[in-house]
């Protein structure tokens, strides 16, 4: 070709009509228009590209391997451009695309699998991408376009841009190895973890959760001696299992390890139970709003 030159997906829907009828009349009434046209534009078309393509004299005879290879060529880019169509449309409607999902650990012990259950069925072509992580690293995800909604603890920190729905409740409860000299008492209260080593997650990772434990332990007399944190829910439990120490952990998890961990309630102090609330920038795609509305609808 002397020059580039640009073949419109209508002259290759042209071409495909007429390589399938092999015969003007049939392709051009199959096309919607009339013969003269279609033939001058088949023409152009092999001028375009300067090569021939159909076999003919005073009919079609055929295709030639050029025209077999061009047909092939023309069927793909058409369906590309077909399904690209469709994908944006999908895409645009809130059907079809992929939702970053992320969540702190115990909301996997609450209803969050059942949601997730539910939007997968209702919409199976939207690939659902979970990522397990605190409240602040939601936060400074969802800023940084990793996410596009979180499952976190309020209340955040310099987050005014995240807006907060309410998504599931939960209460604090006290983890202890089976193996710990307290569990030899009938019962357990916040006062007598004062000489305990507790085990809990850094306060920058989540401020106001840390904080809620630190309160409930003011009101019982004492101060937690920390002795070691880590940046999960499971790992800090992980850690209680094997008797590095007491935490203060939320209810839900109490199925995680019970052959190790005892799950005790707390009976007296403010601030025993909390939210958990979806977390979303000001301005949502449509795949978040039918995630929105479903984990609204089970609520």
């Amino acid at each position: 070709m002397t020059e580039n030159k640009r073949i419109t997906l209508r002259a290759m829907e042209q071409f495909i009509a007429v390589a399938e009828e092999l015969h003007f009349h049939r392709a051009a009434k199959r096309l919607n228009m009339s013969q003269p046209p279609l033939t001058i534009a088949i023409r152009k078309l092999e001028e375009d590209i300067e090569v021939c393509l159909i076999n003919r004299d005073s009919r079609i005879l055929g295709l030639t391997p050029a025209g077999k290879r061009f047909l092939h060529e023309s069927r793909e880019i058409l369906r590309q451009a077909n399904l690209a169509v469709r994908v944006t449309h999908d895409i645009g409607m809130g059907d079809a695309g992929v939702l970053r999902l992320g969540y702190v650990g115990s909301a996997l012990y609450g209803r969050l699998p059942d949601v997730i259950h539910q939007f997968r069925q209702a919409h199976p072509n939207i690939q659902l991408e979970l990522k397990e992580t605190t409240t602040i690293g939601q936060v400074n995800d969802l800023h940084n376009d990793r996410l596009d909604i979180g499952i976190m603890i309020p209340p955040l920190m310099n987050a005014p841009d995240i807006e907060l729905q309410p998504f599931d409740r939960d209460r604090l409860c006290i983890a202890i190895a089976h193996n710990n000299p307290l569990n030899e008492s009938n019962s357990v209260q916040l006062e007598h973890l004062v000489d305990e080593p507790f085990v809990l997650w850094p306060m920058a990772e989540g401020r106001g959760f840390h904080l809620r434990i630190f309160k409930l332990c003011a009101q019982a007399g004492f101060v937690p001696k920390i002795v070691q944190e880590a940046y999960s829910m499971h790992a800090v439990l992980s850690l209680v299992a094997v008797g590095v120490g007491v935490s203060i952990v939320p209810q839900s998890m109490q199925t995680f390890r019970q052959d190790r961990i005892s799950y005790l309630p707390i009976t007296t102090g403010q601030d025993i139970e909390f939210e958990l609330s979806l977390g979303t920038p000001m301005t949502t795609s449509r795949v978040v709003q039918k995630f929105i509305e479903i984990a609204k609808c089970d609520n």
